[in-house]
């Protein structure tokens, strides 16, 4: 395998329609919007989706949800301190742990680390792989319905066993997700071509596996993923200018988009960099 020496930036367009992109805690689970009702996916939600498809495909991966464990650990700190033992040196340590994990050499992470002596420190790893939060093109509408949920109550307790509650949903959204992949980094973590493969495979198929009641099968989809690969490590343009290229606009007299082809999606070019334009599944 060898590693990545190429600048790698890449542009996403998800389409939304009648699913929960991402729920807000702290707004009862609604979907995330601005102040302007733009619609947002957090980078985390991003991540996590990736994560799980890293999964799926037969990576390794440190950082996974309870529904997924594959390896039987309970927490982060017993599957680092069983999988790594007890190394006293951190830069092996950061070493061990991009080498054994996708996602650690992909997006970094901060590891609890006990020195020689007994010092509690921290290990960090800075992970190539950077992702926007997605934002919607244009502002979305979010519907709500109230709900009954069926919920397991002590027999004791003098009240039904179903509760109402509310269920909230994006009645129609394109998002773009912007992201790129830095060489100097990737050559720290030992971040490969392979694994830039793996990434992209990742994204094309981002909501396979990833169903629920907030998002049912169909509801969130990738509508197009935009791949540029430079020619040199530092990238030949900045990645601001490459993600402008790709340039979506609601199309003349269209106030509510409630499809993707309400829009007009263009790709515009820059010399000398040539863009892999992929369909979602």
């Amino acid at each position: 395998m060898s590693l990545l020496q190429n600048k790698i930036d890449f542009v996403v367009l998800v389409s939304v329609e009648r699913a929960n992109s991402n729920g807000d805690p702290l707004n009862g689970n609604r979907p995330r919007t601005d102040y302007n009702g733009y619609g947002q996916i957090s980078d985390v939600c991003i991540k996590r989706k990736i994560r799980n498809r890293m999964q799926d495909l037969g990576a390794d991966i440190f950082v996974q949800s309870d529904d997924r464990r594959s390896d039987g650990f309970g927490s982060l700190s017993e599957r680092a301190s069983t999988t790594l033992g007890k190394i006293k040196d951190r830069e092996e340590y950061a070493r061990l742990a991009c080498e054994k994990w996708l996602d650690v050499r992909s997006f970094g992470q901060v590891f609890a680390f006990k020195a020689t002596g007994g010092d509690g420190v921290s290990v960090g790893v800075r992970g190539p792989v950077s992702i926007h939060q997605a934002v919607s093109i244009s502002p979305v509408e979010i519907d709500s319905l109230q709900i009954t949920k069926s919920v397991n109550g002590d027999p004791s307790e003098k009240r039904s066993s179903d509760t109402m509650g509310s269920k909230h949903m994006v009645r129609f959204g394109l998002y773009k997700i912007k992201g790129a992949i830095n060489v100097q980094l990737a050559q720290k973590t030992g971040f490969t071509a392979e694994d830039a493969a793996l990434i992209k495979e990742c994204l094309r198929t981002l909501f396979e596996n990833d169903a629920s009641s907030a998002r049912p099968e169909g509801s969130m989809q990738v509508y197009k993923l935009y791949w540029w690969q430079h020619n040199c490590p530092s990238g030949q343009y900045s990645s601001a200018k490459v993600h402008s290229l790709v340039s979506v606009r609601l199309k003349e007299g269209l106030k509510a988009p409630s499809a993707v082809d309400d829009y007009s999606i263009t790709l515009a070019q820059l010399p000398g960099l040539s863009c892999e334009v992929i369909d979602g599944i």
